[in-house]
């Protein structure tokens, strides 16, 4: 049970896992405890999410919080102000100034907490979030349920034929996989040459 930390020294937390694997639905869970305590939050999202609604922080399960839209991670350290605790969605698709911003903010004193796809569809780190982990306080990673056998699922696998790095969608566009069933499903050889250089 992850507990909201007790020094106001600043810290960043991350949010990591699958698609559908309920990381919005944390990052929320978060921020509404922090305003019942009665700090001031604010809450980001880039502007290339608009899945759900233009501006509002949205959860497969269509819960809800209200967020700003910023187009680049340095719009962030304009728009957080005096915040306490500073909510990041999506941060994946936010370009790689996010862990200077980060680290900014909560050098100022600020509680920040980022939720984001840890890999991409072909089982890469996605944007800034291997750095966000690094960078972090503490990391929360989250599982899906895999849609094919019912283990515990850590890939996204995409559905359509789309092959650009950035495409959003939802259950008719991803599915949650076990590595076993990404395995089976994905082009495993490449991967493997991609990243370890092996013929």
């Amino acid at each position: 049970m992850f507990l909201e930390p007790k020094c106001h020294a600043g810290s960043i937390e991350v949010i990591s896992g699958s698609m559908f694997s309920g990381k919005t639905e944390e990052l929320i869970r978060r921020l509404r405890r922090a305003q019942i305590a009665g700090l001031k939050t604010a809450i980001f999202k880039p502007s290339t999410d608009t899945r759900y609604s233009q501006t509002a922080v949205v959860s497969h399960d269509k819960h809800s919080v209200q967020s700003i839209v910023v187009s680049k991670s340095a719009d962030i350290l304009a728009l957080a102000e005096d915040s306490q605790v500073i909510g990041i969605d999506e941060a994946q698709f936010f370009d790689n100034e996010l862990t200077a911003v980060c680290r900014t903010l909560a050098f100022r004193g600020a509680r920040v907490i980022a939720a984001g796809l840890d890999m991409d569809y072909l089982g890469r780190p996605f944007g800034p979030m291997g750095a966000m982990m690094c960078i972090a306080d503490d990391v929360t990673k989250v599982h899906a349920i895999c849609s094919r056998c019912g283990s515990v699922a850590q890939f996204s696998h995409r559905l359509s034929a789309d092959d650009k790095l950035v495409s959003l969608g939802e259950k008719n566009t991803y599915e949650p996989l076990c590595r076993e069933c990404y395995a089976k499903l994905s082009q495993v050889k490449e991967l493997v040459n991609d990243t370890c250089g092996c013929n």
